[in-house]
């Protein structure tokens, strides 16, 4: 019997893990390699846009939306280790070519192909739980929903499922874990006052989880998250999800 052909994916790699965390990138494909997915990596990728869309600057957002198009035209699933930014290409391109049917169409082509990472594990590879491949020992890890994986590509149960199916992980609950973190992107750069108090609530509920490890799937929360951890000398370690279920990261 014939094999069936490899699952073949593009990577959306974003711009903060391209620029500053380059390490969860190797990891993103490090994991699709050991289930088996074929991975590319566009080159006219930039920039999302959704920095731009959220602070009204439309006309500069659709041009790199548009690049970002042109960019992924011609790839099948299109894999984004951040839900913030898979929202944007999945929800908004929407809203932000509503008025442009051609346009429209693309967004719309596109959004049924992009996966947040977790997502394209458990819902199209079919992933549930880690392969026993891990590090040894047992790491106390809460996990942190960020805002647009939960409320707009509507990404609940994956993340804690993969966690749950590592054998090296102890995935202990966060109490109000829902609670935004406080970063938002500009949101943290307008209202620093309110976003530091919400990171202040965060912390503690860290503390009361008694984690020694601190995940997500979306790197502008665990930036967020980690620069408090490191200002306030807390022995947590921030580690992006797929830097977890990367066993060669131990």
């Amino acid at each position: 019997m014939s094999q069936p052909p490899p699952v073949r994916a593009s990577l959306f790699v974003t711009c903060i893990i391209d620029q500053l965390y380059p390490e969860v990138g190797v990891s993103v494909v490090r994991v699709l390699h050991r289930y088996g997915v074929e991975v590319d990596f566009p080159d006219g990728q930039t920039c999302c846009g959704q920095p731009l869309y959220n602070s009204g600057f439309t006309q500069d957002a659709r041009k790199l939306a548009t690049r970002t198009l042109d960019a992924l035209e011609g790839s099948g699933y299109v894999v984004v280790p951040s839900g913030s930014c898979g929202a944007m290409m999945r929800v908004f391109y929407e809203d932000l070519f509503a008025d442009d049917p051609e346009m429209l169409a693309r967004a719309v082509d596109l959004g049924e192909r992009v996966y947040e990472f977790t997502e394209f594990l458990t819902d199209v590879l079919g992933v549930d739980r880690a392969q026993d491949d891990g590090p040894e020992g047992s790491q106390k890890v809460a996990y942190h929903p960020s805002c647009h994986l939960l409320r707009e590509m509507r990404v609940r149960e994956s993340p804690r499922r993969l966690l749950s199916g590592c054998d090296y992980v102890d995935l202990v609950e966060l109490p109000d874990a829902e609670q935004c973190c406080g970063f938002g992107g500009t949101f943290a750069v307008k209202y620093p006052h309110i976003s530091e108090e919400m990171l202040a609530d965060k912390l503690a509920a860290i503390r009361q989880s008694g984690a020694d490890t601190i995940t997500a799937c979306d790197m502008g929360c665990l930036m967020h998250i980690g620069g408090a951890v490191s200002r306030q000398n807390l022995p947590v370690s921030v580690r992006h999800i797929a830097q977890i279920l990367d066993s060669e990261q131990g």
